[in-house]
């Protein structure tokens, strides 16, 4: 992995997978499996591009999930390490190295008795979802409004949550029948405060949690290192959120002053960019950086699901839901 070869051909090359899904795939199939322990250095975004044959960009925000995801951590002047994390521990990666070698060995089995490869998948499939609907957890559904911020919120609820529940990610989009049709089936509905209406208004009478977002370390550590002295320009894709991201921003750099907030639709905007030596920008608002003259750093605000808002709202229900269970199996 130190030269990046390993994720050259990733498993599922030709599933017709994302090539972003697959390397990802890879590194966290490595974490998980012990041969890439806590502590150990990644390639860097030109080696892993060049060898996996994928664009730059696509490693950078492949590492950008993993780091949302707890998974890895870069260090400044180093590069990008395997984080101390629950996969990356001694136990869930003997666990993970000993059931692969049980799979692979009834593969062998089922292939050594003529079976295709196409009956042992499908006979794998169908015995994994009778065993899985025989412990039904309950279902969370995180919801937001871009897809690689909502699929790093839906990973860290995940990991937070542990087995206790299964959490998938949902963007509103342009098809409301799809999107209430996601949400009618969960349990329970977790998103931000900005569009919770919103969301009630798709599915009237579900159970609906929301929860505060905090800036993600990466982003924190960028705010705190701002020259005192600096012109920033604070700009969000949406106006409702410009007064959160404002707020974010004066918290962790509260030595700076000369801090400009604006949505994308201000006029002006080009102008107050250009001028900045510092450009803060939210998800959705990357266009705006384009503005920015030569030498301006950027600095891409993230959030991340406040832990304690998790701990106190959503595990609690949680908590709830596993007694509810217990007491009907008992009834039964």
């Amino acid at each position: 992995m130190q030269n990046g070869k390993d994720v050259a051909e990733p498993p599922g090359r030709r599933s017709g997978a994302p090539v972003r899904q697959r390397v990802r795939a890879q590194i966290v199939q490595q974490i998980a499996e012990g041969l890439l322990p806590a502590g150990a250095a990644l390639p860097s975004v030109r080696e892993l591009a060049e060898a996996a044959g994928v664009a730059p960009m696509t490693v950078t925000r492949v590492y950008a999930e993993l780091k949302e995801a707890g998974l890895v951590e870069a260090r400044a002047g180093s590069g990008t390490f395997v984080a101390d994390s629950p996969l990356s521990r001694p136990g869930p990666r003997a666990a993970a190295a000993a059931l692969r070698a049980e799979v692979d060995a009834l593969v062998n089995r089922a292939l050594s008795a003529g079976l295709r490869p196409e009956d042992v998948l499908a006979l794998l499939t169908s015995r994994a979802l009778e065993r899985l609907s025989e412990r039904k957890r309950p279902s969370i559904v995180m919801v937001g409004l871009f897809a690689a911020a909502t699929e790093s919120y839906a990973a860290r609820v995940a990991a937070q949550v542990a087995d206790a529940a299964t959490v998938a990610p949902l963007v509103l989009g342009p098809d409301p029948v799809a999107d209430a049709a996601m949400l009618g089936a969960a349990d329970l509905v977790v998103t931000f405060p900005t569009i919770q209406t919103r969301v009630a208004a798709l599915v009237p009478g579900a159970r609906i949690v929301p929860i505060r977002f905090i800036p993600a370390e990466s982003t924190r550590m960028a705010l705190a290192v701002i020259d005192p002295l600096a012109r920033v320009a604070v700009v969000s894709r949406f106006a409702d959120f410009l007064p959160v991201l404002e707020l974010g921003v004066r918290r962790f750099a509260p030595h700076v002053s000369g801090v400009t907030a604006m949505d994308m639709e201000a006029p002006g905007l080009a102008h107050a960019v250009r001028e900045a030596d510092v450009v803060v920008l939210s998800t959705g608002a990357e266009a705006a950086g384009d503005l920015a003259r030569p030498g301006a750093a950027r600095i891409e605000y993230r959030h991340i699901p406040d832990p304690g808002d998790i701990e106190r709202l959503v595990l609690p229900w949680l908590r709830g839901e596993a007694e509810a269970e217990e007491r009907r199996k008992e009834a039964s």
